[in-house]
């Protein structure tokens, strides 16, 4: 729990922003790792435009 408060503390202003801020990149993020999961279970098997074409798809 202490390793936890700290490492708050040491982002303190975006922990700040994060919690009064109107807006948020949550989405972004999301959309971010969802790509990144898609390019980890295709690693070495294809090209970019099959990768382009799962990603189309998925959305």
């Amino acid at each position: 729990m202490q390793g936890f408060a700290a490492g708050l503390l040491k982002d303190y202003d975006a922990v700040r922003n994060g919690l009064t801020l109107a807006w948020s990149s949550g989405a972004v993020e999301g959309a971010v790792g969802r790509l990144k999961s898609i390019k980890r279970q295709m690693y070495g098997r294809a090209n970019f435009d099959l990768l382009r074409r799962r990603v189309l798809l998925n959305s």
